[in-house]
């Protein structure tokens, strides 16, 4: 009598293991359904770096860092942290004069058409507003570093200090500022017409009308018209982009339905793990009976 009690308690805690299994992977599909098929609706935004123009005074990361509240650092930032979510990168770059002139490049999110990030997302803490940036809600965030991997530019970083409250940094387009119709806070301190913000199709006109009008001032190509699917955060640039540390090796489609081959999967998985360690905790003790 004792021994079937004993086997009607582990079988009714083995199926409450594989309901709670079963429930988290129901949600984990529902939300990942969500990030991968929401539409965006409305005018993109779009933001033209002129790499030709930077004169690397540091005033964008300050003003950036002073809009959202980021703590203020005693140096230039020289790369991207869990608190400096833009910063002014150099690079030299030889020419035949044998000289190596200077570029100075402006770094930040290039918030994708289609972000690899927010489809990595199982719980929708990143998301895609309405006019096209890509926001994070910390309060849904569970720290488990998809995004990281998700983002071929090498954008999202975790805050490793936060301790149990996970935490991910990453430019969201002045979201307070914007909301009042407000250009971000590093085009507005820009004082020498490095930045232009509009909409998508206006700066990408832009970008093009300058290309066309000084063919041996610029680079004949706009980085983030295509790449990745398009973004849009684009640069114009005199030299080409390899050389000044942008990556040319990523695809033109979008990278969300790569990403959604792998995590379509993960409630299936999740619930055949369930039903497997069930059935092997069940044997397991039968066995010791």
């Amino acid at each position: 009598m004792k021994i079937e009690d004993s086997q009607t308690q582990r079988s009714r805690r083995d199926f409450l293991k594989l309901m709670g299994f079963s429930a988290v992977s129901m949600a984990m599909s529902q939300t990942i359904d969500v990030a991968a098929s929401e539409g965006v609706i409305g005018e993109r935004f779009g933001w033209l770096i002129d790499i030709t123009r930077c004169v690397n005074c540091g005033a964008c990361s300050r003003a950036c860092k002073e809009s959202n509240n980021l703590p203020p650092v005693s140096t230039e930032p020289t790369d991207w942290t869990f608190d400096t979510w833009t910063y002014i990168d150099s690079a030299a770059v030889p020419i035949s004069s044998g000289e190596s002139p200077v570029y100075s490049v402006k770094r930040q999110c290039m918030h994708c058409l289609e972000p690899a990030c927010a489809s990595a997302c199982p719980v929708g803490a990143l998301h895609q507003t309405s006019e096209g940036a890509v926001v994070y809600d910390v309060d849904l965030c569970m720290g488990c570093r998809y995004c990281m991997l998700a983002c071929p530019f090498d954008v999202p970083h975790f805050d490793w200090q936060s301790g149990l409250t996970p935490m991910i940094g990453k430019c969201t387009l002045c979201r307070d500022r914007r909301e009042q119709g407000l250009a971000p806070a590093c085009v507005e301190a820009c004082p020498v017409g490095t930045l232009e913000f509009g909409t998508r199709e206006r700066v990408l006109a832009i970008a093009k009308a300058r290309i066309k009008d000084n063919p041996d001032r610029y680079f004949d190509k706009i980085y983030g018209e295509h790449e990745a699917g398009g973004t849009s955060v684009l640069y114009i640039s005199p030299v080409p982009f390899e050389k000044l540390g942008f990556r040319t090796d990523i695809i033109n489609e979008p990278l969300p339905p790569l990403t959604w081959n792998i995590l379509k999967n993960v409630p299936i998985v999740a619930a055949g793990m369930a039903l497997a360690m069930s059935g092997t905790t069940w044997f397991t003790g039968r066995q010791k009976e």
